[in-house]
C-alpha cells in the first residue's frame, strides 16, 4: 500500500540514510560493519556502486576496525586523539552510507544530499560528543570518559539496527539526537571554555 505513495522509495532511503549517518556520529566503523554484515547475508539490498560493502574483505576489515575503535576509546588520552580525527572520519562515513541508499539518483544529487544530510548529521553528533567527552575529562579527570564511550557505542549499535529494521523510527530518533547533542554539546563546550579561562581571570 505504501508503495503507491509518490517517491516513497526515496523517502524510505532518506530515513535509512539519516539513521545510518546518525550512527556514524557515535562510532565511525560500527554502522559500516552493520551495513556490510546485513548486505553480506542479503538482509538488505546493495546497489551496484556499493557492492564492495557487501564483500567479505569489507566485512572483515570493518569488523576489525569496529573492535579496535571501541577498545581504544577506553584508553585515557588516546580517546582525545581519536576525537580530533573522528569528526572528519564520521563525516565521510556518514556521507558514504547515506549515498549508498540513493543509487537511482544522478551522481551530483546523490553526493550533494549525502554530504549535506549524511555528512552534516554525522558531523553534528560527533562534534557534540567530542565536547561532552572534553567536558567529562575536565570535570572528572577522565574517569567519566568510559561512560561516555559506552554510551556512544550503544548509541551506534541501536541506531544502526533501527536504520535497517525500522527506518522511520531511526529518522525520528536521529532528529531528536541532533537537537539534544547540539544543546548538551554547546553546554559542554561552554563549561570547558569557562574552566580554561578561569586561571587567566585569577
Amino acid at each position: 500500500m505504501l508503495d503507491h505513495i509518490p517517491y516513497f522509495s526515496y523517502i524510505l532511503s532518506a530515513f535509512i540514510g539519516i539513521g545510518l549517518a546518525a550512527a556514524t556520529g557515535f562510532r565511525v566503523f560500527l554502522p559500516m560493519f552493520a551495513v556490510s554484515l546485513a548486505s553480506y547475508f542479503h538482509w538488505i539490498p546493495m546497489s551496484e556502486n556499493f557492492e564492495w560493502l557487501s564483500g567479505l574483505p569489507a566485512l572483515i576489515t570493518t569488523g576489525i576496525a569496529t573492535i579496535a575503535e571501541i577498545l581504544t576509546y577506553y584508553i585515557p588520552f588516546v580517546d582525545h586523539l581519536l576525537d580530533t580525527i573522528s569528526i572528519p572520519l564520521a563525516t565521510v562515513a556518514g556521507s558514504i552510507l547515506f549515498a549508498s541508499q540513493f543509487a537511482d539518483l544522478g551522481t551530483f544529487p546523490q553526493w550533494a544530499l549525502a554530504l549535506i544530510a549524511g555528512g552534516g548529521t554525522a558531523a553534528t553528533i560527533s562534534t557534540g560528543f567530542a565536547g561532552i567527552r572534553a567536558a567529562s575529562t575536565a570535570t572528572t579527570g577522565g574517569l567519566g570518559n568510559s561512560v561516555v564511550g559506552t554510551t556512544e557505542t550503544a548509541g551506534a549499535g541501536v541506531m544502526s539496527i533501527l536504520a535497517i529494521a525500522a527506518p522511520v523510527i531511526a529518522a525520528i530518533c536521529a532528529i531528536i539526537l541532533i537537537i539534544l547533542v547540539v544543546i548538551f554539546g554547546r553546554k559542554a563546550w561552554r563549561k570547558l571554555r569557562s574552566r580554561k579561562n578561569a586561571p587567566d581571570i585569577l
